[in-house]
C-alpha cells in the first residue's frame, strides 16, 4: 500500500499514471496502483473532469470500462517562444530549496521536457545564457531528507487533521512533543515555516520545518478560524515572528546605505523619506521588534533607531556587548603572577 498522501500529491500521481497509460486503466488497476479506495479514485477522476482535463471513460469488450486521457488532447502544447523557454529554464533554480520533494521532482521532469523540445544550437545558447545568472545559496535550507514530512504536513493542512509534533526549538536542549493544528506553510529567507494553533500555548505559533524531528498524523480533525488568513496574519511581521504589540518604528539610515534601503520593499507598511543631507528616514508599523532589530544591526553605524526608545536601548546594549567581545579578543586579560 502506498503511504498516505495529501489529496494534491495523490491526484498528481494519478494524473501522471493516466498520462503514462495510453490505453487507459480500470478503476481496479488505479486502486491497486495508488493504494486507496475505489471511492477516492472515482472522486479524484470527477475532480479532473470538472477541472477540464481531457479524461474519458471507454467501454471495451465484455463491458470492461477504462479511464484514459484523450490521446488527441493528452499532451498540452509545448510551443514555447524562445524567451519563455529561457525564463522557465532559469526559473528552475528558485525551486531548488524544495529538492527531494514531489514538487521538485515533477518540476525537474518538466524542465527536462522543455530542453528536449529545443535544438542543440538552442541548448548551447541556453546553457551559455543560464551561466550569466547565479543564485546564491546563502541561508537556504535543504529539505531533501524531509520530503515525506512536508508531504504529511500538506495532507494535515488540507484535511484539517491534528498532528503530534516533535520539535527541537533553537533555545531548548531537548525536543518537545505536543499537539498542533496546522493552518499553512510560509516560505521566508530560504526556509519553510509551519503556521498553526498550539493548544498548549493557546496561541498561533510558527515552527521552522527544519527543526521538526518527527510528525505523527492523527485521525482527529479541527476547525480553523473562518477569518484566519496567512497574508493577513503576517501583515505586521517583519519576517515570520508574530508579536502581540502595535509598534511604530522609525530609523535613520546614513547616506551611504540610503539608496540600498530604497531599492527594496521590506514591509507593506514602510514609509521611506529622503532627507536633505542624503540620509533616509524609514518608518514601519509592526507587531514586534524581534526581527527588525537584527536587520538594523546589520547596517552597523549607518542605522540609528529613533523610535521606540526600548528598541534603541536594546540595539545599544547589543552593540556594547559586541564591542566587549571584540575587546576581550584584542586585549585578553593576563593571569596574575603569583608572588
Amino acid at each position: 500500500m502506498m503511504a498516505e498522501k495529501s489529496p494534491l500529491v495523490r491526484q498528481w500521481i494519478l494524473l501522471r499514471t493516466l498520462s503514462a497509460r495510453h490505453c487507459g486503466a480500470t478503476i481496479k488497476e488505479l486502486v491497486e496502483e495508488l493504494g486507496v479506495s475505489e471511492k477516492t479514485i472515482r472522486r479524484d477522476l470527477e475532480t479532473f473532469v470538472t477541472a477540464g482535463f481531457p479524461l474519458e471513460e471507454t467501454v471495451e469488450q465484455f463491458g470492461r470500462k477504462k479511464w484514459r486521457l484523450d490521446p488527441a488532447k493528452a499532451q498540452p502544447g509545448m510551443a514555447f517562444a524562445f524567451d519563455e523557454a529561457v525564463a522557465l529554464y532559469l526559473g528552475r533554480r528558485f525551486l531548488e530549496p524544495l529538492a527531494g520533494t514531489v514538487f521538485w521532482d515533477a518540476a525537474r521532469r518538466a524542465f527536462q521536457k522543455v530542453r528536449a523540445c529545443l535544438g542543440q544550437g538552442a541548448l548551447k545558447y541556453l546553457d551559455k545564457f543560464a551561466a550569466a545568472f547565479y543564485q546564491t545559496t546563502f541561508g537556504l535550507s535543504d529539505y531533501s531528507k524531509q520530503a515525506e514530512l512536508i508531504d504529511q504536513l500538506v495532507l494535515a493542512i488540507e484535511e484539517r487533521r491534528i498532528v503530534l509534533l516533535t520539535y527541537q526549538s533553537l533555545r531548548s536542549t531537548e525536543p518537545t512533543t505536543y499537539d498542533a493544528y496546522p493552518y499553512g506553510l510560509a516560505y521566508h529567507r530560504g526556509a519553510l515555516y509551519l503556521v498553526g494553533h498550539s493548544p498548549g500555548h493557546d496561541a498561533v505559533r510558527h515552527w521552522k520545518v527544519n527543526r521538526v524531528e518527527q510528525l505523527e498524523l492523527t485521525e482527529l480533525r479541527f476547525n480553523p478560524p473562518q477569518d484566519f488568513d496567512l497574508p493577513a496574519h503576517f501583515a505586521k511581521s517583519f519576517g515570520v515572528f508574530e508579536g502581540q504589540g502595535d509598534v511604530h518604528v522609525k530609523i535613520r539610515f546614513a547616506a551611504p546605505v540610503a539608496r540600498y534601503v530604497e531599492e527594496s520593499r521590506w514591509h507593506p507598511s514602510q514609509k521611506l523619506t529622503r532627507q536633505k543631507d542624503g540620509s533616509l528616514l524609514a518608518e514601519f508599523d509592526l507587531s514586534s521588534t524581534e526581527e527588525i532589530k537584527g536587520w538594523i544591526l546589520s547596517f552597523g553605524r549607518h542605522a540609528v533607531v529613533l523610535d521606540p526608545k526600548e528598541l534603541s536601548e536594546s540595539v545599544i546594549a547589543d552593540l556594547r556587548a559586541s564591542i566587549e567581545s571584540y575587546a576581550a579578543i584584542a586585549c585578553p586579560r593576563r593571569p596574575r603572577s603569583r608572588v
